[in-house]
This record gives C-alpha cells, sequence and structure tokens, in this order.
C-alpha cells in the first residue's frame, strides 16, 4: 500500500512538472512575434549560446568523429575485413556522425555549459528577489529572460551541430589516412557515393529539439529555484540532469521514429 501511495505521489508530481513545462513553453512562444522589438536580448543571449560555444564545440566534434572512425575501423580489422569495408567506411561514419554522435554530444555540451547557466542566472535572480523587482517595474520576466533565451537555443543549436559535423568528418578522416593510410578520394569517395541530405536533416532536426528543451528547462529550473545559494547550485545540476536525460530519451524516440 505504501508503494501505491509512493508511486501515485510520483505519478501526480512528473504530470504537474510536465504541465508546468508545457505551460510555460506556450506563455514563451507567445512572445516570438515580439523577436525583433527584443532583438538585442534575442542576439545577446545567441552569442553566450552560440560564439561563446564554439571552441568547445568545435574540439568536442573532433574527438567524435576520430572515436567514431576509430571504432568502426577497429571492428573490420579485428576480424581482417578492413580492405572489405573500405569502400564503405567513409560513409558509415560520416552517417553516425551525422544522424546521432555530433547532435547529442553537442546537446549534452550545450546542456552543461548553458542550460545550466540558464538555471544559475534566473535562479540567482529569484532568490535574490530580482524576479519581484522586474515585476514592480511591469517587465514580463517571459519576455524579457525565458524568450531570448529559448529562441537563442532553437537558433543557435543547428548551427553549432552543422560546425561539429564538419569538424567530425575531417577528424574521423585523418584518423583513418594515419593509421589504415585512406586517401581523401577512398574516405570522401564513399561519403560522396552513399550521401544523403536525409541524414543531415535528421541531425539538425534533432539539435533544433535539443536545443529548445534544454533552454526550456533550465528556464523553468530557475523559476523554480528556492533556498538561496544552495537552491541555486541544486538548480543548476538538476538542470543539466533533466536536459541530459531528456536528449538521451527523444534521441532513442527519433531513432525508432526516423
Amino acid at each position: 500500500m505504501q508503494f501505491v501511495q509512493y508511486f501515485g505521489r510520483k505519478v501526480i508530481s512528473f504530470t504537474q512538472k510536465f504541465g508546468s513545462l508545457i505551460i510555460l513553453s506556450g506563455q514563451i512562444f507567445r512572445y516570438v512575434p515580439r523577436i525583433y522589438k527584443d532583438r538585442k536580448l534575442v542576439l545577446e543571449q545567441m552569442a553566450i549560446v552560440g560564439a561563446d560555444s564554439l571552441p568547445l564545440v568545435l574540439l568536442i566534434g573532433s574527438f567524435t568523429g576520430a572515436i567514431a572512425a576509430l571504432q568502426a575501423t577497429n571492428l573490420f580489422d579485428k576480424f581482417n575485413m578492413i580492405n572489405v569495408a573500405t569502400p564503405f567506411l567513409g560513409s558509415s561514419i560520416a552517417t553516425v556522425i551525422f544522424t546521432e554522435l555530433t547532435p547529442v554530444l553537442t546537446a549534452l555540451v550545450i546542456a552543461g555549459r548553458v542550460g545550466g547557466a540558464i538555471a544559475a542566472q534566473i535562479g540567482t535572480m529569484k532568490v535574490t528577489e530580482q524576479l519581484d523587482a522586474l515585476e514592480m517595474m511591469a517587465i514580463d520576466r517571459i519576455r524579457f529572460l525565458a524568450m531570448p533565451r529559448v529562441i537563442a537555443a532553437l537558433v543557435m543549436m543547428p548551427l553549432l551541430v552543422v560546425f561539429s559535423d564538419i569538424v567530425a568528418i575531417l577528424g574521423g578522416f585523418l584518423l583513418t589516412h594515419f593509421k589504415f593510410g585512406f586517401s581523401a578520394n577512398t574516405f570522401f569517395g564513399s561519403m560522396i557515393t552513399f550521401f544523403s541530405t536525409h541524414d543531415v536533416f535528421i541531425g539538425i532536426f534533432k539539435s533544433f529539439v535539443f536545443g529548445g528543451t534544454t533552454a526550456i528547462i533550465g528556464v523553468h529550473t530557475g523559476f523554480a529555484t528556492q533556498g538561496g545559494a544552495e537552491g541555486v547550485g541544486r538548480s543548476t545540476v538538476k538542470s543539466f540532469t533533466l536536459s541530459a536525460s531528456c536528449i538521451l530519451i527523444l534521441d532513442a524516440i527519433f531513432g525508432y521514429i526516423l
């Protein structure tokens, strides 16, 4: 009986939080027509999400491609099938990079760097009563704080993934070149032969959803912060944990549907 009560409380709590996220999303997108008027706020957040995160994303992307190529080549090399698989390795590495690795890993990096920062910033404003001050000045906190951050994440995440794709492909080529002597014609020729724009669009669509999810969770967690500095720390960790979990769950769902 206690288990049923505990399970019921968790279900009700989850439903309430999920519903509040949906409501917050509706309130945020209600202000989309004001993007031009609030373009300064949006551009500031785009710089934080995009330009400031780009060096880290490029670093992660380059090693992502190298690791993908390493695992693919080691697998075939283990069974002495590297020569048979050579015409297909470039395309297989590119496919997994475009559709899975760079969208997911870039989203996790942004969830840690940007999602946590959003929760910390808004959470600090909450516990120091700056949000109350905004209300007293008749400034809508959704328009002023939430909308620019969510729009910036939606716009910049696909761009970050495109840059990550480029360096990941280069990283994959360099590893196969130095370890197995693949030429550029062999690697990129395989990519061109079996290339599908569908794979690229899947990765970009995923990144769009992941970016929006991360920003909305960060904003929601920040608005719900309580308990002073300790509460801000909890909100930061909670934002990253929830964002990372949602990214992986959504990726599994997309993998089944798309």
